[in-house]
């Protein structure tokens, strides 16, 4: 069995990033893609906009057709792998066939997070996760074969919301069941949420808080209504869409040495604690920027940052991953919005919180403030000074002298230090 040098698990942002890398480096050495999905490539932020009609199936790749063939790519579609042997470097496909590597890098993302529900584990059409493109397609195809003019959709948060996002736009009115006392808990405070709260309200679409589905009714195998836990109420439906949120697919490794918590555990150079296996992506468990802890960052720039990291250390290029920080942007209801960084500090930490709100425009902002930096941040509608704010974030810098001036809103450029002026220009914007 010949060796490939550089055998790659999964691809999606991740990998794609790593080919990349190595191709910069090593022209020669073949590499194999291994993925589980039938796809040859697509963009999983994109897919709300595919659900929405925003955009066709065509517009969902983020790399050209022959990427893989200019890139001396061996890809490998529709196969899993099934079995990891460190000790012989050895993976085992679904089909039985054993593929062996000199680096491997697992980019196999995560898995979504499915709560038990009574009656979901049958096979009921109407049910649908939001993951892959295979599902939303099927999705699609479902709602345009049926008519379906209302749907349920499960989870509030940034998932959630993005379903939302399309099922609005495709003419589909949605009411969301979230357990929390909010949407989008997990990234923005109560003001910001309320304000996003009202505006669905606006646009019929009804929000349920403190609930969750506890079952489901269903005739000859077909979604009628889901039962909420609180009453025992029945809302009648014939869409599901379960979108509570992602865990990094640790299936592969399961059994192996390689460390795991969350995630799989990596080092700076994205490589986990056996040598020549790396990890990146959803799956990985790295540098979290503002903690200084390992963190699962289940983002676009931070999976594509990893794999970028993981294929120059692969072909003996040092490079070391500075770490990131959760970046978060999602439209509702024509109502842009971002949040990065530690948006729901700890009380009595040493956090300071600077707020401003617009009721006029229904601009709001949010600066979080920890030991003089910048730590966190919520925009809505008032979007345009995202980058200088990722920026002060990222590069850590002192804003005790200015702060007064960080929620006005011509806050920018001519504020800062002038040796932070000429950095800002090249790399504002490209982290949010």
């Amino acid at each position: 069995m010949n060796k490939i040098r550089y055998l790659i698990i999964g691809n999606s942002v991740a990998a794609v990033n790593c080919i990349e890398a190595i191709r910069g480096v090593d022209t020669a050495d073949d590499i194999t893609v291994v993925s589980d999905e039938e796809s040859f490539n697509y963009s999983r932020p994109l897919l709300s906009y595919y659900l929405g009609g925003r955009i066709p199936e065509e517009r969902l790749p983020f790399v050209a057709r022959d990427f893989y063939e200019k890139h001396g790519v061996d890809l490998i579609l529709g196969k899993r792998a099934v079995d990891l042997n460190v000790a012989k470097k050895e993976i085992t496909l679904d089909d039985g066939a054993s593929l062996s590597y000199d680096r491997c890098l697992l980019s196999v993302g995560g898995i979504p997070i499915v709560p038990p529900i009574e009656g979901l584990e049958d096979t009921i059409e109407g049910a649908f996760s939001f993951l892959t493109v295979k599902e939303v397609k099927g999705l699609v195809d479902y709602i345009e074969r049926n008519e379906i003019k209302e749907a349920v959709v499960l989870g509030g948060g940034l998932i959630g919301l993005k379903v939302v996002e399309g099922l609005m736009e495709g003419g589909v009115k949605p009411t969301v069941i979230e357990l929390a006392d909010r949407i989008l808990a997990n990234t923005f405070d109560r003001e910001a949420s309320a304000i996003l709260e009202k505006r669905l309200a606006r646009e019929g679409c009804t929000v349920i808080k403190e609930d969750t589905i506890r079952g489901i009714a269903a005739q000859k195998g077909r979604l009628t209504g889901v039962i909420l836990r609180n009453g025992n109420t029945l809302l009648e439906t014939s869409l599901l869409i379960t979108a509570v949120g992602v865990r990094p697919n640790l299936e592969l490794v399961r059994g192996t040495p390689i460390k795991t918590e969350r995630g799989i555990l990596v080092d700076r150079c994205m490589m986990t604690n056996i040598q020549d296996v790396y990890a990146a992506g959803d799956c990985a468990q790295g540098i979290d920027l503002l903690h200084t802890t390992q963190e699962v960052i289940a983002i676009w720039p931070v999976a594509a940052r990893q794999g970028r990291i993981a294929g120059l250390n692969m072909c003996g290029i040092p490079r070391e991953y500075p770490g990131l920080f959760a970046m978060n942007s999602v439209q509702i209801c024509d109502t842009p919005t971002i949040s990065f960084g530690i948006t729901n500090p700890p009380e009595q930490n040493g956090y300071e919180v600077l707020r401003s709100l617009n009721k006029d425009t229904g601009s709001y902002k949010k600066i979080v403030v920890k030991d003089g930096r910048v730590a966190g941040v919520i925009l809505i509608r008032s979007i345009e000074r995202a980058g200088v704010y990722g920026m002060l974030i990222r590069e850590g810098i002192e804003v005790q002298g200015f702060k007064d001036q960080l929620l006005r809103d011509d806050f920018g450029l001519l504020v800062l230090p002038k040796q932070f002026r000429k950095h800002l220009v090249g790399e504002v914007g490209l982290e949010v």
